[in-house]
């Protein structure tokens, strides 16, 4: 089946080539898209009428597609996973995901533009290319991780933020006190050991306490 192209199309040809695909692949994707009509003497004349408002919209959609591919240039997109025994998931990540994740970086590509190379059932980091274009086709990282490690990771610097905080907001005064308070068993013990020393100097417990009375306070 010979068909003009109206479009770039991917692995086949150029906007305004002259090609021969099967005739499946041509009736049921290249002519109900608008990518191609057949190459017959009346369908190549209507289009060279129309070549350059073609080539213009192709120009447009080209300019587009480089703008969201610099986007994605040393993007390493990062997917929280439910994770089993030797760090296989539960399920795998799906092309879905990986557009809702880069729609939360601000970075809108159609999931069904994105070329995973298999099934991404394990964690690691993975390479994915998205088909923006016939000529435009940017890659970048997918890093999956397990998502009790990036719970952790997030709270922890919480937890310490709002011990500082805690600290900084803690009276001067209660915290002197609170040392004082940490000395002051310290300080009792010391003078018990004296108490107990001098009594046994003295031989007999109430004869200390009768030579000392101010034993009576320690």
């Amino acid at each position: 089946m010979k068909v003009i192209l109206r479009a770039d199309v991917e692995k086949l040809g150029h906007l305004g080539d002259i090609v021969n695909v099967k005739p499946g692949f041509g009736r049921n994707y290249l002519l109900p898209q608008q990518l191609a009509s057949l190459a017959t003497p009346a369908n190549i004349r209507v289009f060279e009428l129309e070549r350059k408002k073609l080539q213009a919209r192709m120009d447009a959609l080209r300019s587009a597609a480089s703008l969201v591919a610099e986007k994605l240039e040393g993007v390493v997109v990062t997917i929280a996973m439910r994770v089993g025994d030797n760090d296989k998931l539960y399920g795998s990540v799906t092309p879905a995901m990986i557009g809702e994740a880069l729609a939360a970086m601000g970075i809108e590509v159609d999931r069904h533009r994105l070329l995973l190379d298999g099934a991404i059932r394990t964690l690691g980091e993975y390479n994915v290319r998205a088909r923006l274009h016939a000529d435009v086709v940017p890659a970048f990282t997918v890093k999956v991780v397990s998502d009790e490690k990036r719970v952790v990771e997030e709270e922890a610097p919480v937890e310490a933020a709002a011990e500082a905080e805690a600290a900084d907001h803690e009276p001067a005064g209660s915290r002197a006190r609170l040392r004082r308070s940490h000395r002051e068993p310290e300080h009792h013990g010391v003078h018990r050991c004296v108490r107990v020393h001098l009594l046994q100097l003295c031989g007999h417990p109430y004869l200390g306490l009768r030579l000392y009375p101010s034993l009576h306070g320690l």
